[in-house]
């Protein structure tokens, strides 16, 4: 699916399942909420920190990293931003600016 078949699918939801969307602040708290939960998957499973009891897999970060494109897709739809014309831009300005950027890093 398209990004912008993405931001329908989401409008759609929201009109059939959500009766509207949160507001912009109450968004962005789920957002930062869910970004977290990315967080603590990643440091337990890829970083340093111990998984404790409960273990992790693949399949929960990936709902965790779905649950973030969902509430980013609801900012968007409701700030009337087009998704997949901003990262289109955003593609463009990172390749004028950093054309050679990581190329010359020697860190990497």
């Amino acid at each position: 699916m398209t990004i912008q078949e993405a931001q329908e699918k989401v409008d759609n939801w929201i009109r059939k399942y959500g009766v509207r969307y949160f507001n912009e602040l109450t968004n962005m708290a789920i957002l930062t909420e869910e970004v977290g939960e990315v967080a603590r998957i990643i440091a337990r499973k890829y970083g340093e920190q111990s998984e404790g009891t409960v273990k992790t897999d693949k399949l929960e970060l990936a709902d965790e990293l779905a649950d973030v494109l969902f509430v980013l897709i609801c900012l968007a739809n409701q700030t009337g931003i087009d998704l997949e014309t901003a990262l289109q831009k955003n593609l463009q300005k990172k390749t004028t600016r950093d054309f050679d950027r990581h190329q010359q890093n020697d860190k990497l």
